[in-house]
């Protein structure tokens, strides 16, 4: 039996770009593009039509802009797509925005085609994934290293956990964090890989996460990473 296909929707109101996209993705074994849409409210209906696993997103499209797009794919529970957004535009407000509309990943159009085959293979095991550059300027948004952030990505005052982590639940937290894969973070704490992802499992049970990117995000927005 073949393991299940990614199922994957392309948006962009480019179509050259989408036709590069689905070359780079369409030629992996693991991968399948089921849709394209050219603008967000395609989008959304094409999101809700094809059920796919994840969804690449533009930001600046005819109609409505990819981070309107991102928050009413995200909001409708029968999708449960996990969605990239994908932009030339390296720009903090875009960035914030769409981490607060529910993106679990970022990535900018320059990227290697290896990083896009990677971002949508991390995002459908429901890693999430940033491009490096992305995730310093995240950290040091939150960390009050940077200008101040926008409203959306400014901390909130610390709120208390239902069941607070433990002690390795916060470091393995520290380390997604610093975007340190299973692998590196179960060689920095001595401990296997299979109870790092149980560790990472549970933190996101109690921060109420859907992956690893919102876990770091609400982390730092609750004053405890």
């Amino acid at each position: 039996m073949t393991d299940p296909q990614i199922r994957v929707l392309l948006v962009d109101d480019h179509s050259m770009l989408r036709a590069g996209f689905r070359t780079i993705l369409d030629i992996q074994p693991d991968i399948t593009v089921v849709g394209e849409a050219a603008t967000g409210a395609e989008a959304v209906a094409q999101a809700s039509a094809l059920l796919p696993d994840v969804i690449t997103m533009d930001v600046q499209m005819p109609d409505m802009d990819g981070i309107e797009a991102t928050r009413r794919i995200v909001a409708d529970p029968a999708v449960g797509a996990a969605i990239a957004i994908v932009t030339t535009f390296d720009q903090d407000d875009y960035l914030y925005q769409a981490l607060d509309a529910g993106a679990s990943g970022f990535l900018l159009k320059n990227a290697a085609a290896e990083d896009l085959i990677a971002a949508v293979r991390a995002l459908a095991a429901g890693d999430g994934m940033l491009a490096p550059e992305v995730t310093r300027r995240v950290l040091a948004r939150f960390a009050g290293a940077s200008s101040p952030a926008p409203a959306a990505a400014r901390p909130r005052s610390a709120t208390p956990l239902a069941e607070p982590l433990t002690d390795r639940e916060a470091e393995v937290l520290a380390l997604l964090a610093d975007a340190r894969t299973n692998a590196e973070i179960a060689t920095a704490l001595f401990i296997g890989e299979a109870t790092v992802k149980t560790h990472v499992s549970r933190i996101l049970q109690k921060l109420g996460a859907r992956d690893r990117v919102q876990a770091v995000v609400l982390a730092h927005r609750m004053g405890i990473a």
